[in-house]
């Protein structure tokens, strides 16, 4: 299956091209190994394609303990990553409860592969998650109301880690391990409906699928792409625009009403969300950014609002934003 080594190629390449030009020693690459069919046709093209590129790659399996059998589980995508020629580890973690289960198990399980990677010098995560995983990532955001950022899904790269197969679909996958005389574990939780990802991928794709016609996933993927596509323009924008119109006061930081006012709403609450992020380390909600917006195109007087980690109140043509 040559579709799966494809889309890994390009970022061994890169990763190899640069630790050349800047004359470093040859790329470590970790490679996120549940087991599963996506990471194992993920490791089984890596293994294919580092040793030609010189990189280094090395499987991690991480162990969450979270069902009977895991440390089984665990030790045979060990052998199948050896097997392939991998170097290849397990980790135990131990999953907190913040955030749900789900949360609590990928907090937990990016915390090991960033020990990891941290501990062999490495310079790229590679993760499994596919197209299909995209599509339900971006029905999820808009089931939350949660705005652009969430509906743009998982980007390709975040920091160091990659994610090769966003393209890919799960079936490929597994083709790819049946192909291969892979044996990929089914995990019992990606058929427990008791989670809001299982009852996605198992009810309403499939609903959307039937109701609205084939390539609804694709469709799902697209737009993820689109809205990440106008996200960097947008920050682009931004970053131009708030050295203009920000400037530091005491206790705190304010920015220009006029110049808030000339922009569109979009660009508008997005300073307005970025001065409470950068300045105060807070998330502010749509709730919370439209009073604070109100400020400056609905100004009747208004006192100061109190939103989490800042106070925001209008001082003559600016808008101040102070800590609490």
């Amino acid at each position: 299956m040559a579709e799966i080594r494809r889309e890994v190629r390009p970022h061994l390449a890169a990763l190899a091209q640069a630790s050349g030009a800047s004359g470093g020693a040859a790329p470590t690459v970790i490679v996120a190994l549940s087991g599963g069919a996506d990471s194992l046709a993920l490791a089984a093209a890596t293994a294919f394609e580092a040793p030609k590129l010189g990189v280094r790659a090395i499987a991690v399996v991480v162990d969450h303990g979270l069902q009977t059998g895991s440390m089984d589980v665990a030790a045979a995508a060990r052998a199948q990553a050896e097997t392939l020629g991998l170097e290849a580890r397990v980790v135990r973690v131990e999953v907190g409860a913040d955030g749900g289960p789900e949360a609590a198990a990928r907090d937990a399980r990016y915390a090991a592969l960033d020990a990891a990677a941290d501990a062999a010098g490495a310079s790229a995560i590679l993760l499994g998650h596919t197209l299909d995983d995209q599509a339900e990532t971006v029905l999820l955001g808009l089931a939350r109301g949660s705005g652009a950022a969430s509906l743009q899904g998982m980007a390709p790269a975040s920091g160091r880690r990659i994610r090769p197969l966003l393209s890919v679909r799960r079936a490929t996958t597994a083709a790819f391990c049946a192909a291969s005389g892979l044996t990929p574990w089914d995990d019992p939780h990606n058929v427990d409906e008791r989670f809001a990802r299982v009852r996605v991928r198992e009810r309403v794709l499939p609903m959307l699928e039937a109701e609205l016609g084939p390539g609804i996933a694709e469709a799902l993927a697209r737009t993820a792409e689109q809205l990440r596509e106008d996200t960097e323009a947008f920050e682009v924008m931004i970053d131009e625009t708030i050295e203009d119109i920000v400037e530091h006061a005491e206790a705190g930081i304010a920015v220009s009403v006029a110049a808030l006012a000339a922009n569109p709403p979009a660009i508008r609450q997005r300073v307005i969300r970025l001065v409470a992020a950068s300045e105060f380390g807070v998330s502010l909600s749509r709730t919370h950014t439209l009073e604070i917006a109100r400020l400056v195109t609905d100004w009747r007087g208004q006192g100061p609002l109190h939103v989490p980690g800042c106070e925001v109140r209008r001082v003559g043509a600016r808008l101040e934003f102070t800590a609490v």
